[in-house]
C-alpha cells in the first residue's frame, strides 16, 4: 500500500519524518512524497525533499498530511484543499499531524467528526472549521478512516496507534523498540492539553 505524504512549503520537519519512519518500517508499505507542483519542497527547518506532482500519483493507500506554519496561508489555498479533499476521499486511511489537522478540516471531511490538534495552535486551528468536534484534550483521535494528532512529535505516537490498529500491538509495540522511542500508547493521555 502507498503512503501519499503530502508536503508543502515551511511543512514542519518532525511532522512528516517521524510518522514516515514508522510506516516506511511497515513492509507492505511505500512511502511517497508528493507536492501540488512537484519539485524541491523545503520545510520550516529547511530540509529539502523532491516531491512528485500530485496529478501523477494514484489516489489511494494511506494519507499523510502534515502541519506547520505553511499550513496556515493553505487553508485559504483553494487549488489545494481540492487536491487534498480528492486524495483523501480516495484513500482508504487519513493521518493529519499537528495543523494538518486544520487543513483536511477546511475541506469539510471532519464535519461531525472527532478530531485533535497542537494544543499551542489549537484555538486558530477550531476557527478554521466549527462543525469539527475537536477534542482538546487528546494526543490523537481516530474516527472512521480519519486519524488526527496533537502537535508535532505526537504524529509519531498516532502512527504507531495506527501500525497498532492495522498489524496489532505487537507490531506496533516491536516498532517502537526498535526505534528506541517510547511510546506513548494512551491516545487520551494527552500531557500539552490545557
Amino acid at each position: 500500500m502507498d503512503v501519499n505524504i503530502l508536503l508543502f512549503s515551511d511543512f514542519e520537519t518532525l511532522d512528516v519524518f517521524g510518522p514516515a519512519e514508522i510506516l516506511g518500517n511497515i513492509g507492505k508499505y511505500r512511502l511517497r512524497f508528493l507536492s501540488v507542483d512537484g519539485g524541491v519542497v523545503t520545510s520550516r527547518q529547511g530540509v529539502r525533499v523532491v516531491t512528485t506532482p500530485a496529478c501523477e500519483a494514484g489516489a489511494g493507500g494511506v494519507l499523510l498530511v502534515p502541519g506547520g506554519l505553511g499550513a496556515r496561508a493553505l487553508v485559504h489555498d483553494e487549488a489545494f484543499l481540492c487536491i487534498l479533499r480528492e486524495f483523501a476521499l480516495a484513500s482508504s486511511y487519513c493521518l493529519a499531524v499537528c495543523t494538518g489537522s486544520a487543513l483536511l478540516a477546511k475541506t469539510g471531511l471532519l464535519d461531525g467528526r472527532r478530531a485533535t490538534s497542537n494544543k499551542k495552535a489549537f484555538s486558530w486551528v477550531r476557527s478554521v472549521n466549527e462543525k469539527v468536534l475537536w477534542a482538546a484534550c487528546a494526543r490523537w483521535v481516530v474516527d472512521g478512516k480519519f486519524y488526527t494528532s496533537s502537535g508535532v512529535s505526537a504524529g509519531m505516537d498516532m502512527a504507531l496507534g495506527f501500525v497498532c490498529d492495522r498489524f496489532g500491538r505487537q507490531a506496533a509495540e516491536e516498532l517502537a523498540q526498535s526505534i528506541e522511542y517510547v511510546w506513548n500508547d494512551d491516545n487520551e493521555k494527552d500531557f500539552f492539553a490545557g
